[in-house]
C-alpha cells in the first residue's frame, strides 16, 4: 500500500473554507504539500503556504485539526492520502502562486468539486 504524507491547511472565513486548484486540474484542495526531509509539520505548513499563497503564517497561532485519510485523487486503487490539518493566522496577501492557478472560498455546495480527502474535512467543519 503506498501512502502519500500531505500537510494541508485549513482556514475559514464567514462559513466558507479556502480552496486551492492545482494549473491543469480541476479538483480543489486545501493548501499545502509534502514535507522536506527533516521538517516538522508546522515548517511544511509555513514553507508551503508561502510558496503557494505568498502569506505567512504565524507559527504562534498554529492550532492541530485533524488528520483524514482516503483514496488519493487520480491515484491507482489502494494509494491513499493522509492529510494532516492545521489551521493558523497568516498576515499577507491570498494570491495564487507556483503550481496553484485559483483559489476560492469553498462551503458545502462545493463537495463535489473538492478531493475525496478534503470530503471529510468538510464532514468535520459542515457536521
Amino acid at each position: 500500500m503506498i501512502m502519500i504524507d500531505k500537510i494541508a491547511w485549513i482556514s475559514i472565513k464567514d462559513g466558507k473554507v479556502l480552496g486551492a486548484r492545482s494549473k491543469g486540474k480541476e479538483t480543489y484542495y486545501f493548501p499545502g504539500g509534502k514535507r522536506e526531509v527533516g521538517e516538522s509539520d508546522i515548517e511544511t505548513l509555513v514553507r508551503e503556504i508561502e510558496e503557494e499563497l505568498t502569506v505567512q503564517i504565524d507559527k504562534e497561532s498554529v492550532q492541530f485539526f485533524g488528520t483524514f485519510e482516503a483514496q488519493a485523487d487520480g491515484k491507482a486503487s489502494g494509494e491513499t492520502v493522509r492529510m494532516t490539518c492545521y489551521t493558523g493566522d497568516y498576515t499577507g496577501e491570498l494570491a495564487p502562486a507556483a503550481e496553484i492557478d485559483e483559489i476560492a472560498w469553498l462551503d458545502e455546495k462545493d463537495r463535489d468539486r473538492i478531493s475525496a480527502v478534503s470530503q471529510l474535512v468538510f464532514d468535520q467543519i459542515y457536521s
